[in-house]
Formats: C-alpha cells, structure tokens, sequence
C-alpha cells in the first residue's frame, strides 16, 4: 500500500519537462519546407535533376558565346569554369531574393493557423533555397574541376565569405520587394527590369580589375560585385582582389536585412492582403 504522506507523482509527466508541443516553429518551418519542396521540384519529372542541368546549360552557352570572340578567359584557361563561378552566385541571389519575396503569398493558406506566422514562411522558404543552391554549386563546380585542366587550389574562406554576403543581402532585398510588391502590384516586373543591368554590372562576365578606372569608380559601389569577386578569389590562388571592402559589402548587406526584417515585421499584413 502506497505511504499517505508520500507525494502523489503525475504519470504522464515527460521525463524531460517539455511538453509535447515544443519548438512549435521548428516543426511550422519543417512543414512549410516539405511542403515548397514538393510544390516545386515534385510535380515536375526529373526533379531536382532540372535544377542542376538548368544552371549548367546557361553556364555553356555563354562559355561557348563568349570563347568565340576572346581566345582566353580573364582567369585561368577554362571558360566553364570562369563563369561558372560568377554565375552561380548570382544565381543563388536571384533565387534567394525571390523566394523570399514570395514567401508570404506562397503560404498564405498555412498562416491562418495560430502556430505559423509570417517569419516562419521566411525561413523555410529561405532555407530550402540555400539548401538548393549550395547542392548546385557543388555539384557543378566540382564537376568542373574534376574534367578542367586548370590545377585549382581552393580556399574556402574567401567563398564562404562571398556566399555569406549574398545569402544577406538577398534576403533583405527579398523581405522589402514583398512589401513593395504589396503596395506597387508592378514592382516585381520592374525589378525584373532592374536586374538585368544588374548581372552586367556584378563582374559575372568580366574582372573588376579589367574595367576602365571610370567604370571602376561606378561599378566599385555595388556590393554584388564585390561578394562575386571574393567567391571568385577562392578559385583562383593567383588572383588577389584588392579592392574588395568587407566592412563595406556586410555593412550594406546587414542594413538591407535589418530594413526588411522591421519593415516586414511592421507591415507584412500588407504583403498578404494584395
């Protein structure tokens, strides 16, 4: 018979002390991830393998295009290669600014439940892209090297830096296009507009270092070209990208995203309404 005096202990008490339903947000964001991978790459055959071959074939034409008029690339003796490490960072600038653009309107069926909300629609959506990317990159660029005939010695601080920036940067700009996508229904296709000056002007095609020092006084302000060039760095052992600021290029970068964050926070009703 059990003591009187002796405490009564709950039977279903987890041992751990935490309820079931923790870390609601991490199990909001893993469904939110689960659900924009099968909405993206499950309904078309071959999956994921378009995401590797879509960057690979546009990597090729523009080697093949631009070997016909310039006998050498500006780095190394791989044209592949050469653009492969601007184009792909660029790439995954795109890719991240605009899903997070469109993360709200995306899950905005899911964000009528109490347990998700809008931040969570960001990150899994933010996640899943950089998941994605980097996967490309590695794959595409490894292949590269493996049936280049450059000898590469690889530094994986300066591309660490340089995918750091981007991954930064994207966001923020992502996170304010949804708001201004919200109030100016035509922004998305402007910024379209925007971008294509914009992959001239981040060195996906060209060295920084080759420019006319005109251009260089323009070009050196836009902190894509830099995080490009300090990925590019890595590649190459000989190429010494000096002008490259990294207080310059995180310190913009922080500020886009603290803007979108706050802005985001303060009026993401307005992203979902429109």
């Amino acid at each position: 018979m059990r003591d009187p005096s002796s405490p009564i202990l709950p039977m279903n008490r987890p041992l751990s002390g935490l309820k079931p339903a923790s870390f609601p947000a991490l199990r909001s964001i893993g469904a939110l991830m689960l659900r924009e991978m099968v909405a993206t790459y499950g309904r078309n055959p071959g999956g994921y393998v378009w995401a590797v071959l879509e960057p690979i074939g546009t990597i090729a034409i523009f080697a093949l295009g631009f070997s016909l008029f310039i006998h050498k690339p500006p780095l190394g003796s791989d044209f592949l290669l050469f653009f492969a490490t601007g184009f792909l960072p660029f790439s995954m600038y795109l890719s991240i600014s605009t899903k997070v653009q469109l993360a709200l309107r995306y899950s905005l069926p899911l964000l009528n439940y109490p347990r998700v909300v809008w931040i969570d629609a960001v990150i899994a959506r933010l996640a899943l892209a950089v998941i994605t990317d980097l996967t490309v990159m590695f794959i595409v660029l490894s292949t590269l090297i493996w049936l280049g005939r450059d000898q590469m010695l690889l530094d994986f601080a300066p591309m660490l830096t340089g995918l750091g920036m981007i991954v930064i940067g994207a966001t923020g700009i992502g996170l304010i296009n949804g708001l201004l996508a919200g109030l100016v229904p035509i922004w998305p296709t402007l910024w379209n507009i925007i971008n294509r000056p914009i992959f001239l002007a981040s060195g996906v095609l060209f060295l920084f270092d080759s420019m006319p020092s005109v251009a260089q006084d323009f070009l050196w302000w836009n902190p894509l070209l830099q995080a490009i060039s300090e990925f590019r760095s890595g590649f190459y052992s000989g190429y010494d990208p000096d002008f490259i600021s990294l207080p310059y290029v995180f310190g913009v970068t922080m500020v886009l995203l603290t803007m979108g964050l706050l802005v985001m926070r303060k009026w993401h009703k307005i992203a979902l309404e429109r």
